[in-house]
């Protein structure tokens, strides 16, 4: 049968093909194994979907749109389930985890909470941090795509032991295919401990932070919350940031950059703090506030749990020393750069640190901090007798001229302050207070007790804040001195011995009915003030009153006031 022309085109195209195809198929190029799937450990699994970024995490840009669509340009590496690693040490219990790399908790054990029966303290609030998906040690990449899968990851850790002492070094390391991050940290025996951080985004090397979220410190103390602070130093100098002022102003969930170039910077309570100490210049210190949600009695509350995060901006490995301890000088003192300005003692610290000094060194031999304060009271009290005889006998002479100094200005009141003539007023007071060796300068007595005032106030300062009062007992009710009377006895007493110390000591103006009837009055409203002071200030001001009391007995016994006596020479009318 012959075949058409059409016939024979059609088969020839047919041959063609299958020879192509059959050409194709024999020379086709070898097998090639696909990237990103090679694996670089036994415990790698396959990298999870996107998570969501938590209610803590920055609402910067995301960038990992950009990665999710190219290529994976590294392996992945992640842990198939999540591990507890424990580092005890003589100061410290740390809890770390592989999901995310962070801390989970971190106890002092030289030091217990306010709860009964006590437990070593706890500077990790769990509650607050599960509920914020925070937590201590995690990464701050400046996106919240990238935050949130880098501190929910399951980390690969070098260690294959679950509980390790210090000094001890613990590895992790993550990555999803795009996004990779390396945590080396390194335990001491100390307080201090040292962190490598790294951060690269499809093989380029990301700016990182580490952040201390989920909220810090003792939630015992009074106002716990509100009494946490965000701190960094530049050029010297300390700033501090309550919980009113973190984040942005109208967001302060919202990051907010305190600085750029600061020496160290951190979180902090009334005695403990965690500093984070870069090992290059260049700190930048981010801090916010959230919400955690506190039901009670059926009824839910919002408390303030505030948040820092400390890093660099510069892309690349970050260094840090991480400080978590007590705010005792000694500790802090050790610390390069020293950290000592975190005890704030007032103005008149200069004056405060030689006082605690002598608090620390009477503690050797009377191991109760409570007579110590008592004793150093005492000792004040006795130093600063002279002065207080010196004001008394300024005061003897003002009482003594006060008939004639009244009688002078009974006689000028007619004449008003512009009128020539009430400068007579004032020769004839000049007059007397010469007459009677007076130096008006000296305030009638004042002046000695100005004297004394850095000093008590230098003690009140130290007594608030120094660490070694807390928790420590004194007798009977009083079990903590720096927390507040239990039951408000001594704030009690503080006012009744003001009020008859009051009464005891006679002023030039006691003739005056008004004034009299304020400086009876006025110890009985300042006292209101030291029930929310401590055990330990309300002990000092006890003991100091008790001790004015003896005092102005002894001069009133032994040098009395004079009687008021017709004045020697009468004053020329005016």
């Amino acid at each position: 049968m012959s075949l058409s022309d059409e016939q024979r085109s059609g088969v020839a195209l047919m041959l063609m093909l299958a020879l192509l195809l059959l050409w194709s198929w024999y020379n086709r190029p070898p097998e090639t194994p696909p990237q990103g799937n090679q694996q670089k450990s036994a415990n790698v699994q396959q990298a999870p979907a996107p998570v969501s970024p938590g209610p803590s995490q920055s609402t910067e840009p995301a960038s990992t749109k950009v990665a999710a669509a190219a290529a994976p340009a590294v392996g992945v590496e992640q842990a198939k389930a999540e591990e507890a690693i424990t580092i005890e040490s003589g100061h410290y219990r740390v809890e770390l985890s592989n999901r995310g790399a962070v801390a989970k908790s971190w106890t002092l054990k030289g030091y217990e909470d306010g709860e009964t029966p006590p437990k070593p303290l706890e500077l990790v609030h769990a509650d607050a941090a599960n509920q914020l998906h925070s937590w201590p040690l995690s990464v701050r990449l400046g996106d919240a795509g990238l935050d949130a899968a880098a501190n929910t990851g399951l980390y690969v850790v070098n260690s294959k032991e679950t509980k390790v002492h210090t000094p001890a070094e613990v590895d992790f390391e993550w990555s999803d295919g795009h996004l990779e991050v390396s945590k080396k940290l390194k335990f001491g025996t100390d307080y201090e401990i040292s962190i490598d951080v790294s951060a690269k985004l499809d093989g380029k090397p990301l700016p990182v932070g580490l952040a201390w979220r989920g909220g810090f410190g003792d939630t015992s103390v009074y106002s716990a919350a509100e009494s946490v602070q965000v701190y960094y130093s530049t050029g010297g100098k300390l700033n501090t940031l309550t919980y009113k002022k973190l984040g942005e102003k109208d967001h302060p969930d919202q990051p907010e950059m305190a600085t750029g170039n600061a020496e160290f910077g951190g979180i902090q309570d009334l005695f403990f703090t965690a500093a984070f100490l870069p090992n290059q210049p260049g700190l930048t210190i981010w801090d916010e506030t959230e919400q955690q949600n506190i039901t009670a009695a059926d009824k839910t509350s919002q408390q303030p749990v505030v948040e820092m995060a400390a890093g660099t901006q510069v892309p690349g490995p970050w260094s840090v020393r991480l400080y978590v301890g007590p705010k005792d000088l000694k500790e802090l003192g050790k610390v390069k750069p020293s950290l000592s300005d975190l005890v704030r003692f007032g103005w008149f610290g200069f004056i405060a640190k030689p006082l605690l000094e002598l608090l620390q060194w009477t503690y050797k031999y009377i191991p109760n901090y409570g007579w110590c304060v008592i004793l150093l009271t005492l000792v004040i009290s006795v130093v600063l007798f002279p002065l207080k005889v010196k004001g008394w006998r300024s005061m003897q002479r003002m009482q003594k001229v006060a008939p004639e100094v009244r009688s002078i200005q009974d006689r000028y009141k007619k004449y008003s302050m512009r009128d020539p003539r009430r400068k007579g007023m004032n020769d004839e007071i000049m007059a007397v207070y010469q007459r009677e060796g007076i130096n008006p300068m000296a305030m009638g007595g004042c002046l000695p007790t100005l004297v004394q005032l850095p000093i008590l106030y230098a003690l009140y300062g130290m007594l608030e804040v120094s660490i070694e009062l807390r928790h420590a007992p004194w007798i009977w009710w009083v079990r903590d001195l720096s927390a507040r009377d239990p039951y408000y006895i001594l704030p009690i007493i503080v006012s009744i011995t003001m009020y008859y110390m009051t009464k005891m000591t006679p002023t030039p103006a006691m003739g005056d009915p008004a004034q009299q009837k304020m400086m009876k009055f006025m110890p009985l409203a300042f006292g209101f003030f030291f029930f929310v002071l401590s055990a330990g200030v309300n002990l000092y001001m006890v003991t100091s009153s008790l001790v004015g009391i003896a005092q102005q007995w002894y001069l009133m016994k032994n040098q009395p006031l004079p009687s008021r006596s017709p004045f020697k020479n009468k004053p020329a009318k005016a």
